[in-house]
């Protein structure tokens, strides 16, 4: 193989798993960030235009409920649901799940974008990284060969 080849190849590799490790720190980031803010005013008004009708403003209703946990007992728990008002205040639409995870995707999405930014930019001296490592260990390979005169 040319060298240029080699080195494309090489470097999509390196590119390819830098990537994947920022990934895997950046997306579920990502979904913990739009988990906690997903009831945001800012959130609401990002997504109104995606769920609400027309003429409706979105708001947030929160309300207090029970939740079973591990071991099947009930807790206290809050529950969020984003409304769809019109111009009369009355609820036009409520929707409980489909904004949060609208907004978490987004967020996630944001985050697998700047994985990958920042895995261009850290593609590099990532690829200088590891050819130093090679070469130190293919130099103390060498020196374990040589027999004593």
């Amino acid at each position: 193989m040319k060298p240029t080849r080699t080195g494309a190849i090489s470097g999509c590799l390196i590119w390819f798993i830098v990537f994947g490790i920022l990934g895997s720190c950046l997306v579920p980031a990502g979904m913990m960030i739009g988990g906690f803010t997903s009831v945001t005013d800012f959130a609401m008004q990002t997504l109104e235009p995606l769920i609400c009708p027309d003429g409706t403003t979105a708001k947030s209703r929160s309300y207090a409920t029970t939740t079973n946990d591990e071991f099947g007992n009930p807790q206290p728990s809050t529950a969020y649901v984003m409304q769809c008002i019109d111009a009369n205040g009355d609820v036009i639409k409520e929707d409980p799940v489909v904004y949060s995870f609208v907004w978490i995707g987004i967020v996630s999405g944001i985050g697998l974008i700047l994985a990958g930014f920042l895995a261009f930019a850290l593609a590099a001296p990532a690829g200088v990284l590891i050819g130093r490592l090679k070469n130190r260990d293919q130099k103390e390979d060498y020196t374990k060969n040589i027999e004593p005169r």
